[in-house]
């Protein structure tokens, strides 16, 4: 029968760790502890690292990492048929040997109840410690992705920003539903049947919100959040709006996990002419091209803002590319009421709502921000002057109302009704 022995990791060992590491896993599937790219490495850059080899075939290999007096085992791995011979064992004992030189007086494993290395650690002299619960977060964002994502203009928006989303009931449920709790909690999704989206549309007159809710979501799921800009894309690029778009794409798929967000995305995906001289026409052929490749990997959401879905390519709207269409449209009364709570400043009590309310019947969420914010300098204007102590008043936002130009018009809601009876997907 052929014999074993021991050696030190070399790095074209690597693919062949791999390999058994992968031929290792769990029946279920479940992450382990300690990823493969983690304890790689740590194999190559110094952490202890033996392998068990027969002639010159790698057949089983273990890894720890070291901190000071404490360690950690984090791989044990056995080809299948050369488990149960004492290798496991003897790869331990070969690791401690290594970490005792270190310094190092606790070493410690975590693994999963049945996973190779149990045996051998309990024949080691290890024991088993009852009564600890594992508390792992993972971050989306690792060192080699921030600097990535800094060139890309992107950033990790902070956390509360889904529940800071005044009003917009209707859209905060749809969005939340459709987009994300499927993202949000993938097993339970997958055990329903429940295919997490890759790219949705929102439309909607200007100002509804569109950004804030793309943004919303990014921090809901703390992923990180790049806005592409496709007038920023054309200024200056050397080989074309196409090739610059390509190449930002290439860069994304660097991200281990992202959600895109393009503004205005009909300036790259407007209806084509079909004659060959359209300008448009390469741009949004190689959008086209792009999207298909964005959505083969996990944790990557592609979110497109227009204020006119009728002005889009009607290849760029097919189900295939998108999963849904979602419509996010002016504040009813309800959630303008929402809107204004939030804006109002302190000492506000005062303030007739319900007549607020009524004066901006037409107003988008940004146009009350808007509009809250010059009352509230109105009042600060008049405390300056004659420091009364008086705090903004209903009259003072009323006054701003009347001196606020709305952005919605009588045309741009019967057009947002028409698009919603053609367009929506949900």
């Amino acid at each position: 029968m052929p014999t074993w022995r021991l050696r030190d990791f070399r790095d074209d060992d690597l693919d062949r760790a791999v390999q058994i590491w992968d031929q290792d896993r769990p029946a279920d599937d479940s992450p382990p502890v300690f990823p493969v790219s983690e304890v790689m490495a740590a194999a190559r850059t110094g952490g202890p690292a033996v392998v068990a080899v027969v002639g010159d075939d790698m057949v089983g290999m273990a890894v720890a990492q070291a901190r000071g007096e404490r360690a950690w085992i984090t791989l044990v791995a056995l080809a299948g048929k050369w488990r149960n011979r004492g290798i496991g064992s003897a790869l331990i004992a070969e690791l401690e040997r290594r970490l005792r030189v270190q310094g190092v007086r606790r070493i410690g494993a975590l693994l999963a109840p049945g996973a190779t290395g149990t045996t051998a650690l309990e024949n080691s002299g290890y024991r088993t410690r009852a009564g600890l619960i594992f508390y792992e977060k993972v971050e989306h964002l690792g060192a080699s992705d921030a600097g990535l994502l800094a060139e890309l203009g992107g950033r990790v928006l902070r956390q509360g920003l889904w529940g800071a989303l005044a009003g917009m009931q209707r859209e905060k449920e749809a969005i939340e539903q459709r987009i994300v709790l499927p993202l949000a909690e993938p097993a339970l999704a997958d055990r329903y049947g429940v295919t997490p989206p890759k790219a949705v549309i929102l439309f909607g007159p200007p100002g509804t919100g569109k950004t804030t809710f793309a943004k919303a979501v990014a921090s809901r799921l703390e992923w990180p959040f790049v806005e592409l800009f496709p007038s920023r894309l054309a200024a200056g690029a050397p080989g074309g709006l196409a090739t610059s778009l390509r190449e930002t794409f290439a860069d994304l798929a660097e991200l281990e996990t992202v959600l895109l967000f393009i503004d205005e995305v009909e300036e790259i995906a407007g209806v084509r002419s079909g004659l060959a001289v359209d300008p448009g026409h390469g741009v949004t052929n190689e959008l086209l091209k792009l999207i298909p490749g964005f959505r083969d990997h996990d944790d990557r959401l592609l979110i497109c803002a227009t204020n006119s879905v009728r002005s889009l390519d009607p290849a760029f709207l097919r189900p295939g590319r998108f999963d849904y269409v979602i419509p996010v449209g002016p504040p009813d009364p309800v959630a303008r009421a929402a809107i204004w709570q939030r804006y109002l400043g302190p000492g506000a009590d005062g303030v007739e709502l319900h007549r607020l309310v009524a004066a901006s019947e037409m107003f988008t969420p940004a146009d009350i921000e808007f509009a809250a914010r010059k009352g509230a300098h109105a009042a600060f204007e008049r405390e300056v002057a004659d420091r009364q102590g008086a705090p903004a008043s209903t009259e003072d936002y009323l006054a701003a109302i009347a001196d606020t130009r709305p952005t919605l018009t009588d045309q741009a809601l019967t057009e947002f009704r028409e698009d919603i009876e053609h367009y929506v997907r949900i």
